[in-house]
């Protein structure tokens, strides 16, 4: 039995940690699949992902293949029991989309033929750049109820329930993300009717009227004024679009789980996968959040997130721990993190040199992921392959079934022909790091202090606007910059540097608990729902703090006027200026800020008020532009100018708020992430990366303890540790090690040593085996050992156990 509960991967009643590997079956000689399972079980991996390519298994319409017929590495029945064979898990992704590079995105040619009708238009009439159809088209829905039909046949007996090895079910593939990549929202006939309704259900008569100065149920004007719409009703289309998408998107969503159920396939999580990085950044992930939003609300679902950073340094670490907070803040109290396209490999997509990642990359963020909790991560590409030629050849130049030419996954820990790169030995290092103690991390949550990060879905909610609409570009433009600007870029960095361990929490759409949340950190644009800024205001009478980094909102989210949150804090906006060429606009602290240095920012909104404190003002004409007001129980502290990375500020800003935090260090030089996660009974990790090239030492204080017997760590370069605190193994509780648990046997614990002489404290009833590799003493009822080894010579140590 499988269950998603209490944000746990739940398999016959015990939590686990899913740790998959992607092989495209379809891509490798059926004879190298065995070789290829085999790597993966070196890497520690405990399951298979993969897509299920329509496009291959259908070529022809209504010959469909999943044995291998027609060739043999289309034997999908064959891979899964191979893997099942090995002991591994899997997790089954079959479209009906599933992008992977496949052309046509997957989906069979014949199918766009056939139904011509269900190939979107869109702005101005325009056909869409992109290969996507109309998700809830009746021609396309019967068609992919086929291929269901077929796929769920051979899934069905396969199901772990069924004593099978299948865990879980992807629904379709980055639901949405086509459209938003190319500005290209599906405007077909059949969507402007279904959003025409969408609009009658949503609105009365008198409602519609004022928003749109067209008849909607004149279906001529009304499609001419939906695919070119005038900028008197854009801000209002801009929202309707956005809110009725999703609503389209999870209407798919039910559809194609509606289908796997009536084919058998049921009592299985359901995944959603949410896309959104880029360029190394996940600034507009939470765009597929907020596109995504309604499809996983429902029991039964989990989403999943796809992480392409490259390495996690200083400057994108912050973007992955407000990822994974941003996804916990939309789910439901049992839904688990995932990462269902998690990068690894070498970033050498082009197979022409151009990227080249640390060794580090996949560790960290594999470290980082765990230590908030994610449950499932799968190795996104873990063996690359080759790409057939079609039989139907479309003339397209090769004829292959997908762009990347003849080899594809030239960037994975597996090449195409089999062989390990550079980056397998760290990465296959890290999982088993992680599968060692999975017992416990698949049962433990990370501690937070009480702040957290605001989430707003609809500040993301700016995938589609009409390319000549100034109001919607006006819009977005100033969305953009500030949702992703001070608080994500400059102080969710700063609060990691100085170890707050801070969760997310979406304001928009649930309740704000000032009992577990006593600080909110939020990113804030010129424009705010009136129910969000009455939130705030309620919050703050609550006795809540808030810290607001951007503009204080002065329009909601329609370009209505709209000041309840400045009214509230007794100030008000006076105008935002901005740099200029050779102007060079520079802020200066004031009041408890001063002793800092003036610094340049290219904006800064001024404020007047008779009660707030001015903490920064605009140099040139001594505005206020930073403020700090108190309303009864609360606090804020608004920042509406940039501000640089200044550790002390963030931490005397938060202070000043009521944040308080558990953790810290003394390296003089940061660039530490440390979080900690715990069970129910106690046990605790330890998680530390050092996102520098140079060694650190620090001591590490947890809820004002000098942890490890007040010893100073060693943190080498580049280096990721998961120490144990309190944590119990077969009869042996380690006290705390400054060496890595790295395989956990009946009689046995073999350790990653981590410094110049590592020490493990440890309580057992058992006889310690003696060994030349470390010393043994004993105090009171305490074992300790100490390794005889430097880790940077020898850095595995095997205790025994009698």
């Amino acid at each position: 039995m499988i269950e998603l509960k209490n944000k746990q991967f739940i398999i016959d009643g015990k939590p686990v940690l899913i740790m998959c590997g992607e092989i495209h079956y379809y891509r490798l000689p059926i004879e190298e699949w065995e070789d290829r399972l085999n790597k993966l079980i070196e890497s520690g991996c405990n399951a298979v992902a993969t897509y299920v390519p329509w496009i291959c298994h259908e070529e022809t319409e209504g010959l469909i293949d999943l044995e291998g017929k027609t060739r043999p590495e289309l034997n999908l029945v064959k891979f899964i029991d191979m893997c099942k064979d090995k002991g591994l898990y899997f997790f089954l992704r079959p479209g009906p989309f599933i992008m992977a590079e496949m052309k046509n995105e997957g989906i069979p040619y014949w199918v766009a033929k056939k139904h011509p009708e269900i190939v979107p238009t869109t702005w101005d009439a325009l056909v869409t750049p992109n290969p996507t159809l109309d998700y809830l088209a009746p021609n396309f829905l019967k068609e992919v109820d086929k291929w269901y039909e077929a796929i769920m046949s051979i899934t069905k007996p396969r199901l772990y329930d069924q004593g099978g090895n299948i865990i879980a079910i992807q629904l379709d593939n980055e639901i949405g993300m086509l459209t938003w990549v190319s500005n290209s929202p599906d405007l077909t006939d059949h969507v402007l009717v279904d959003f025409a309704d969408w609009i009658k259900n949503k609105y009365d008569h008198e409602t519609i009227k004022n928003r749109y100065p067209f008849s909607i149920d004149d279906l001529t004007n009304y499609k001419k004024a939906i695919l070119s719409p005038s900028e008197s009703y854009a801000a209002n289309l801009l929202k309707d679009y956005g809110y009725y998408s999703r609503n389209r998107f999870a209407r798919y969503v039910k559809e194609l789980r509606h289908m796997a159920e009536k084919y058998g396939v049921k009592d299985i999580p359901f995944v959603i996968n949410i896309h959104g990085t880029g360029g190394g950044r996940g600034l507009s992930f939470p765009i597929g959040i907020s596109q995504l939003y309604e499809t996983y609300q429902d029991e039964g679902y989990m989403s999943g997130s796809d992480i392409y950073f490259g390495d996690l340094t200083i400057q994108n670490f912050q973007d992955l721990y407000l990822i994974n907070g941003f996804m916990d803040a939309v789910h439901n109290e049992h839904q688990p993190l995932s990462s269902v396209e998690f990068n690894c490999g070498d970033g050498n997509f082009g197979d022409n040199l151009g990227s080249r990642y640390d060794i580090s990359a996949s560790d960290f963020k594999a470290r980082m992921c765990i230590a908030q909790g994610n449950r499932l991560i799968n190795y996104y590409l873990m063996t690359g392959g080759y790409n057939y030629r079609l039989t139907n050849k479309p003339n397209d130049g090769n004829d292959r079934i997908a762009i990347t030419g003849e080899r594809h996954g030239f960037a994975a820990p597996i090449n195409p022909e089999g062989d390990l790169s550079y980056t397998f030995p760290r990465m296959a290092r890290s999982i088993k790091t992680i599968m060692a103690n999975s017992e416990k991390l698949a049962s433990m949550n990370e501690e937070h202090d009480n702040v957290a990060f605001g989430f707003i879905p609809d500040y993301f909610m700016t995938e589609s606007y009409y390319p000549s609409s100034v109001v919607m570009k006006d819009l977005i433009k100033n969305l953009q910059q500030h949702r992703a600007g001070l608080a994500w870029e400059t102080i969710s960095k700063v609060m990691l540097l100085n170890n707050y361990r801070f969760t997310a929490v979406d304001i928009q759409n649930k309740e704000i608990d000032v009992n577990k949340t006593k600080v909110i950190v939020l990113a804030s644009a010129r424009y705010m729902s009136q129910a969000i800024q009455q939130k705030l205001v309620d919050f703050l009478n609550m006795g809540g703090s808030l810290l607001l980094a951007g503009e204080l909102p002065i329009y909601d989210m329609e370009t209505h006027p709209c000041t309840i949150l400045a009214d509230a804090l007794g100030v008000t906006v006076k105008e935002t200026l901005y740099n200029r060429h050779r102007f060079f606009m520079s802020v200066l602290p004031d009041n408890w800020a001063k002793g800092r240095a003036e610094r340049r920012s290219h904006y800064a909104q001024t404020f007047e008020s008779d009660s707030a404190t001015p903490i920064y003002r605009v140099y040139h004409n001594n505005a206020v532009c930073g403020f700090e007001a108190n309303l009864n129980k609360g606090k804020a502290i608004v920042f509406a100018c940039e501000l640089g990375g200044d550790l002390s500020l963030i931490k005397q800003t938060l202070e000043r708020l009521g944040a308080t935090k558990g953790i810290s260090h003394n390296q003089k030089f940061h660039g530490l992430f440390i979080t900690t996660q715990v069970n129910k009974d106690n046990e605790r990790f330890i998680h530390i990366l050092n996102l520098d090239g140079f060694d650190k030492e620090a001591q590490i204080t947890l809820n004002n303890k000098v942890l490890f017997d007040g010893r100073t760590l060693l943190i080498q370069s580049k280096e990721g540790v998961m120490l144990p605190l309190n944590v119990t193994y077969n009869g042996v509780k380690i006290n705390y090690s400054t060496a890595e648990v790295y395989q956990v046997n009946e009689h046995s614990i073999e350790f990653r040593l981590t410094q110049v002489s590592d020490v493990i404290s440890i309580e057992t009833d058992k006889e310690i085996e003696l060994s030349l590799d470390y010393n043994l003493t004993k105090q009171n009822n305490k074992y300790f050992i100490t390794s005889n080894k430097h880790s940077k010579v020898d850095n595995q140590l095997i205790a025994k156990f009698i």
